[in-house]
């Protein structure tokens, strides 16, 4: 692995404003959807028709959804279960079949693992840019299943208000971890900001209200051809930046108003999972075991 991270060319930041680029796909109803893509995930950006239907027929794993607005609302199903969410929320998603329908016309974003949809992610549109695998990205493997068994599991935020001691609201799964970042009125101090790296996974940033400006910074190799120069791209809502590892990088709201970013990270984040409380529904999900295997 080691020998194949340093045959890799530097890999920029990639970047998809869904504002003005034609939907991935348009249902009959006229749902819009965009499709963005990181090497294991899948973001489905939709703009909902109040009554249309998104369905998954035979999905191999856990996928979530993710109300990004105050204005949200839908009736998610199982062949054994249904749940009304509204508000902005987290809702994990069994294997199997399922739907989410639009309770209002609203916003609705589905994550779904590369591993269990490869044509979502071909169709994708940044996928020029994974044509060819990063492999300073970790081998994907899911986490382990929900002691409790897979069934529909909403975290709306209205039951986990802001605390000020966090720097987010953050739920995981077997297949996805999620942080709804403390919202943001006005421009971040850019006197107080986090430029930090990861080594070996992607971070997904979807900007969901608001605009932000997205620094970062490629390390540099032994290769001088492989340098790319630094990146300060702005970017509006909603819009998804998906981050490399190793690249150093911080993000800096500049709206006037709210700003409002997710973070996304497939499979889940095994630093954040070890500090007690941080995760919110730690208590549902375990975390693998010392060699990976399931157990905690």
């Amino acid at each position: 692995m080691q020998a194949q991270q340093q045959n890799q060319p530097s890999v920029p930041a990639a970047y998809v404003e869904f504002p003005g680029l034609e939907p991935s796909t348009r249902s009959a109803a006229g749902t819009r959807t965009w499709l963005a893509r990181g090497q294991n995930f899948v973001v489905a950006y939709s703009s909902a028709v109040e009554g249309d239907e998104l369905a998954r027929d035979d999905q191999a794993d856990e996928y979530v959804v993710v109300l990004p607005h105050e204005g949200c609302a839908v009736t998610v199903r199982t062949p054994d279960d249904k749940r009304t969410v509204s508000g902005q929320a987290v809702i994990v998603m069994p294997p199997g079949s399922s739907s989410v329908v639009a309770d209002a016309d609203c916003d609705v974003v589905r994550l779904f693992t590369v591993a269990s949809d490869e044509e979502l992610a071909r169709r994708s549109l940044n996928q020029d840019g994974y044509e060819r695998p990063n492999t300073r990205v970790a081998p994907w493997r899911p986490w382990p299943d929900p002691p409790g068994g897979h069934r529909i599991r909403a975290y709306p935020l209205s039951e986990a208000p802001v605390d000020p001691g966090r720097f987010g609201r953050i739920f995981r799964c077997s297949t996805f971890m999620v942080n709804f970042l403390n919202p943001r009125i006005g421009v971040r101090d850019p006197e107080a900001l986090s430029p930090h790296q990861h080594d070996d996974f992607e971070q997904c940033s979807l900007a969901v209200e608001g605009d932000f400006v997205h620094h970062i910074r490629t390390p540099w190799t032994r290769r001088m051809s492989d340098w790319l120069p630094d990146d300060h791209r702005e970017c509006g809502s909603p819009s998804v930046a998906v981050i490399p590892p190793t690249a150093v990088h911080t993000t800096q709201a500049v709206g006037p108003g709210r700003n409002q970013l997710i973070d996304i990270f497939c499979p889940p984040r095994a630093d954040f999972s070890a500090r007690p409380g941080l995760v919110l529904n730690a208590d549902e999900y375990p975390v693998p075991g010392p060699s990976g295997e399931d157990g905690a």
